[in-house]
């Protein structure tokens, strides 16, 4: 028998996720602070909750997809949280993108209650949810790895057990590292292109074709030289990433300077309002350096 699952937080990846565990055949219940967003998935046939409390005290399995590290304390610890029908037996799964050290002191808490917890942030956006193509990093026991990874199976196409509590936040850190400079070397390539008067879209093809060609630029480079920038993962959830990252390295005694000079462009980016756009748009910063639009005419 398939184990009930509880997911809390059903924003642009969480939604997905969800949907695809219900056409795979799972009982869900769900909760979530926008009605709208529990109102899509309970016509799908989701059982709707009104606390993380209840999304425990019903469930096997309970999964969380929220934005920041303070938000998973708060399912988790806060009133009305998970901690307060935890039990033996049950299982915590946290999606989220959070500090390691989050991580870890959450399921040491839980562990108290007898809840057996790994942390699962994932990678791919929008529309590796929306295509159950996610790479899901996790950190945890391995025996509990692979009893939940039929449900990762579900929602991700890479799922790699990183090693024990908080690992899985530590290796999306440093996925998130890697986008970023992915994202912020594409714009430099497309604004200097600009400015010398080759048009976008000729960059963007002959870098596609070579060894500069990147998934960030496979999926992200036609809409970027269009001006197209809805949120597949908004840039003021990286930023919040970026802070994730810096905090740990500093931590760790790790310098990151590339990674300290993409902090601030993001950093630019929200200042300037436009935090709720794609990642991408941290090319708009660059644009505005340069006094050029990065934008194709063909």
């Amino acid at each position: 028998m398939k184990p009930k699952i509880g997911f809390i937080g059903l924003g642009i990846m969480g939604r997905h996720m969800c949907s695809h565990l219900i056409e795979a055949g799972y009982s869900l219940c769900v909760y979530d602070l926008n009605p709208a967003a529990v109102k899509e998935l309970t016509d799908k046939g989701a059982a709707s909750c009104s606390s993380c409390k209840e999304v425990a005290a019903n469930s096997d399995v309970v999964i969380s997809m929220v934005p920041d590290s303070p938000d998973v304390e708060k399912v988790v610890l806060g009133e009305g949280g998970i901690i307060e029908a935890a039990r033996a037996g049950l299982i915590y799964v946290d999606m989220s993108t959070i500090a390691p050290a989050t991580s870890q002191k959450v399921a040491a808490e839980l562990a108290k209650k007898g809840v057996r917890s790994l942390d699962a942030p994932v990678s791919g956006g929008e529309a590796g949810a929306m295509n159950a193509g996610l790479s899901i990093m996790v950190g945890g026991d391995e025996a509990l790895f692979n009893e939940v990874m039929p449900i990762f199976e579900i929602m991700g196409k890479t799922v790699t057990l990183c090693g024990g509590s908080g690992a899985g936040q530590t290796v999306k850190a440093c996925n998130q590292i890697q986008v970023a400079m992915n994202f912020i070397g594409m714009a430099e390539a497309f604004v200097l292109g600009a400015k010398a008067g080759v048009d976008p879209a000729v960059v963007l093809k002959v870098l596609s074709g070579g060894y500069a060609q990147s998934r960030v630029m496979d999926v992200r480079g036609p809409k970027i030289i269009k001006g197209e920038f809805e949120p597949g993962f908004k840039s003021k959830f990286h930023y919040k990433d970026l802070n994730i990252v810096m905090d740990t390295a500093r931590a760790l005694n790790v310098p990151l300077p590339a990674t300290a000079l993409a902090h601030e462009l993001f950093n630019a980016l929200l200042a300037s309002g436009r935090g709720e756009l794609d990642h991408s748009a941290v090319i708009t910063v660059l644009e505005q350096l340069a006094g050029v639009e990065a934008r194709t005419k063909q």
